[in-house]
């Protein structure tokens, strides 16, 4: 396990600003860099999820680090895993949920299996993930917790914002989050004129 390090923190007034965004339209703000897999999705259907990261690098199929994280994740932070990508056995089910419910964790990001799904949207906790497995993990280590990780392509340190949608998971680094967030809303004004204007454009044409 390695030593904590400082995370930079992010004003939670831009965390609601990019939580209120579509991950695509953040994405097209970061030149599509930052998405992670597309692979890695909802395990169920309507979750969202926003807050900065917690990270946590497991062995491939071992959920002790997860164990471990839970006893020092704050608040709002999104748990996020790196599980080398591994989906022969579930990394989180509905135990460890409810566990990260009670710590007020805002949701997880695993690239890696988990399991009850179903029960985990009964719960209302978001979960993200490369896919399900009904096989349980081992708990024997090693793990680092809190460190920069790989997750489903790109790079997350501690504090980075995690955004997720029905479209997959995009990752914004924590020190680029207010100058992104402003882009991202203006991606998004823009779409929304240009809707405006095809949906006129629709309306004439069939008066």
């Amino acid at each position: 396990m390695n030593q904590p390090t400082q995370s930079l923190l992010v004003d939670q007034s831009v965390i609601d600003r990019l939580a209120a965004l579509p991950a695509a339209n953040i994405g097209d703000a970061m030149q599509r860099l930052g998405i992670a897999s597309a692979d890695i999705q909802a395990v169920w259907e309507g979750a969202k999820i926003s807050g900065p990261a917690y990270t946590v690098w497991v062995a491939p199929g071992d959920n002790a680090g997860i164990h471990e994280a839970l006893k020092h994740v704050q608040p709002g932070q999104v748990i996020v895993v790196n599980g080398g990508g591994y989906t022969d056995r579930a990394l989180l089910g509905e135990l460890i949920g409810e566990r990260a419910i009670s710590k007020g964790v805002a949701g997880f990001a695993v690239d890696g299996a988990i399991r009850d799904a179903v029960d985990l949207g009964e719960i209302n906790l978001p979960v993200f993930a490369r896919a399900t497995s009904p096989a349980g993990p081992y708990k024997n280590g090693p793990f680092e917790v809190n460190g920069t990780i790989a997750f489903g392509g790109v790079a997350v340190s501690p504090g980075d914002i995690v955004v997720g949608d029905s479209d997959g998971l995009v990752i914004i680094p924590a020190e680029r989050a207010e100058d992104i967030a402003t882009a991202a809303e203006a991606v998004n004004l823009d779409e929304s004129q240009r809707r405006a204007a095809i949906l006129a454009d629709r309306n004439i044409s069939l008066s």
